[in-house]
Parts: C-alpha cells; sequence; structure tokens
C-alpha cells in the first residue's frame, strides 16, 4: 500500500477508482481501519475516486507518541491531499472519522465540496468515559484491546446483526483488537478533547447527517444537533448501531452516493 511521508509520521492509503472521477475521501471510525469501508468500495469505484486511509495510530499508519488531537488528525487529512496534489474532494467520516470532518468543514471548508457526517457527535461522551478508557488501556495494552473488541459488539452492533453476520462482526471488531493500544489511547484523547457544539454555524457545505436508530454511542439525538445547527443539512436515519455503513451497508451506500450525485 502507498504511503505518504508526514513530518510526524507516515500514513498510509489507498487511491481507488476512475482518475478523472470526482475525489470521495473516506475517515475510519475509532479502532478500526480503512478497511471499515470495504463494503462499499464496489459501488463508490463506480461513480468516485475513492481515497480512504488509516487514521495516524491505525492499520498500517504511524503509531506517534503521545496524545493526539482532533486538528492534528484534520492537518494529517490536509497534507494526505497535499501530497496527492488533490484541491478539494468530497469528505465522509463515520465516528471519530466525523468529528475530523467537522474540524475540516469548519476549518477547511475551502477543500470539501460535500461533507457526509456519519455517526457521530459534536461532543462524543464524557471525560470520565474517555480517561478511564485511556488508563485501562496504557495499563493493560494489547490484552486489553482484546477485551475491548468483545465489549465493543454491543455498541458497534445490534445484537440481530451480531448474531446473524458474526463473520462480518468479527471482521470488524478485530481491528479493533489489532489496533496500536498507545494509537488508540491517543485517539481517545483526541475524541475526548473534541467539542463542536459552539462552532457548527460556520459550516456552510452541503451536509449529511447519518444516524444509526440503534446507536447507543452517538444517537440519533446527537444526528438531529448537527442538523439543526448545520445550516440546510440533510438527515438520514439508518436501522442500525454504531457502525452503519457496515450493518445498514446497501441503505448506507446509496443514501451517501445519492447525497453526492445530487
Amino acid at each position: 500500500m502507498p504511503v505518504v511521508h508526514l513530518a510526524a509520521g507516515d500514513l498510509n492509503y489507498q487511491l481507488e477508482g476512475p482518475a478523472d472521477a470526482p475525489v470521495l475521501l473516506l475517515s475510519n471510525s475509532l479502532g478500526t481501519d480503512l478497511g471499515m469501508w470495504d463494503s462499499q468500495m464496489p459501488t463508490f469505484t463506480e461513480h468516485f475516486r475513492v481515497l480512504r486511509y488509516d487514521t495516524r495510530g491505525h492499520g498500517q499508519s504511524q503509531v506517534s507518541a503521545g496524545f493526539y488531537s482532533i486538528e492534528q488528525l484534520g492537518r494529517d487529512v490536509l497534507a494526505l491531499l497535499d501530497h496527492l496534489h488533490i484541491a478539494r474532494v468530497h469528505f465522509c467520516g463515520l465516528s471519530m472519522g466525523g468529528l475530523i470532518g467537522q474540524w475540516l468543514g469548519i476549518h477547511a471548508g475551502e477543500r470539501l465540496d460535500k461533507l457526509v457526517l456519519c455517526n457521530t457527535a459534536a461532543r462524543i461522551a464524557t471525560d470520565e468515559v474517555w480517561n478511564s478508557r485511556i488508563d485501562s488501556v496504557l495499563q493493560g495494552g494489547q490484552r486489553a484491546m482484546s477485551d475491548l473488541r468483545d465489549a465493543s459488539i454491543a455498541r458497534w452492533f445490534t445484537p440481530g446483526f451480531a448474531a446473524i453476520q458474526a463473520a462480518q462482526a468479527s471482521r470488524i471488531t478485530a481491528m479493533l483488537a489489532a489496533t496500536s493500544a498507545q494509537g488508540y489511547a491517543g485517539n481517545c484523547a483526541a475524541v475526548r478533547d473534541a467539542d463542536f457544539r459552539g462552532e457548527l454555524g460556520a459550516i456552510k457545505l452541503p451536509t449529511l447527517i447519518v444516524c444509526g436508530a440503534a446507536d447507543p454511542v452517538t444517537t440519533p439525538a446527537d444526528g438531529r444537533f448537527l442538523q439543526q445547527r448545520i445550516a440546510g443539512a440533510q438527515l438520514v436515519e439508518l436501522q442500525a448501531a454504531h457502525l452503519s455503513n457496515v450493518e445498514a451497508d446497501e441503505a448506507f451506500t446509496r443514501a451517501v452516493v445519492d447525497f453526492l450525485l445530487q
């Protein structure tokens, strides 16, 4: 896989699809990698040149020391686009990727055409939740990541999906177990410290909000909050938990493509 060499470490990415098509950039959730978008790729690459990457601390990208920030992760995206000489993209991010999308929409809107914010919120959970998780991961290392994998099934998927599509659920949660404990903790801090509730009005882009009706992490109420504060934003609610692009893959893909082609 190609790698872009940034000052703070390497970033792993894939660029697929017609060379003359508009670019769609995909940003993964906390604890996954670019493979979380595999179900979308056949359809997305019919219409777009798709750029997906492993967020810092995930997959094959650099695990840099210390805690990260959403601004830092957003600037990684801009550096990747500059490296590839891509002036503007459609951006689609889920959960942590949606926080990165919010930062880009607020601070670098000139680099975006349309914005898709999936299963995310202007602020996700509380300091106490994130601090507890950071402590347990840093103390427990990779064993703690395996424990998180088991606990995450109930947050990421509905019980029905986890039972019927056990292989797919296992494929995705295996990404979490394989994530570096240091990288995961660094990104937990980035999510903990992100709060865009007072800045969403600065997003002036056509925006789609995607929610999961059974999402216990970023609820439909969080999605409606985003919709109410981003002028003209559209909202779609899917029958899924937190990883709606996996659990409701066909409906998710159709909603995103329809929005981007409007």
